[in-house]
């Protein structure tokens, strides 16, 4: 072989180009990118069912014929609270619209520190409870909060997860509306 560092050389530079190469189809991949989706968008609700503190029962045969925002928090959850404010005005907004329903299902509570809760803080809108997990398993829920929208005919067509604004629920719930 008369020039070895020749050799050596081309194959350092093709190793180094294919690393370039790998990596620059990797830029802006973003790796928490699943943790800002739901698998659920474009398909039909899931079926739950939740008690609410009323005593009522809540089913997904229950949203049908309303834009709905379902509320996935609970009372001990610091980003729960900082959605709190945008979620109040929110719903003050829209409670009157009578093809809206705004569902908070409640995770990892106790009925009691969800009652004080919603006492403390003169939450409105309908409150459901789900100790076994059922509706949080069902939605595919990460975390709290997370925020779906769902069309009168039962499909979800937006998701939030971590604390919404109200700029992000009204979105929502005008794409619920389409």
């Amino acid at each position: 072989m008369k020039h070895p560092t020749r050799v050596i050389a081309l194959a350092v530079a093709v190793i180094v180009l294919a690393f370039a190469v790998v990596l620059a189809t990797q830029i802006g991949a973003d790796p928490s990118a699943d943790s800002k989706a739901s698998a659920l968008v474009g398909d039909r609700v899931p079926e739950f069912s939740v008690q609410t503190l009323d005593g009522d029962t809540v089913t997904h045969a229950d949203l049908a014929g309303r834009a709905v925002i379902v509320n996935f928090w609970n009372s001990w959850c610091i980003p729960c609270h900082q959605e709190l404010p945008a979620l109040k005005r929110f719903y003050e907004a829209h409670a009157g619209e009578t093809d809206f329903l705004m569902l908070g299902i409640v995770r990892d509570d106790t009925e009691d520190a969800v009652r004080d809760y919603v006492e403390a803080e003169g939450l409105e809108w309908v409150i459901g409870l789900d100790p076994g997990s059922e509706a949080t398993l069902a939605f595919g829920t990460r975390g709290q909060p997370e925020t779906f929208a769902v069309t009168p005919d039962g499909h979800v067509v937006a998701f939030q997860f971590g604390p919404a604004t109200e700029s992000i629920l009204g979105r929502m719930l005008g794409e619920a509306r389409r």
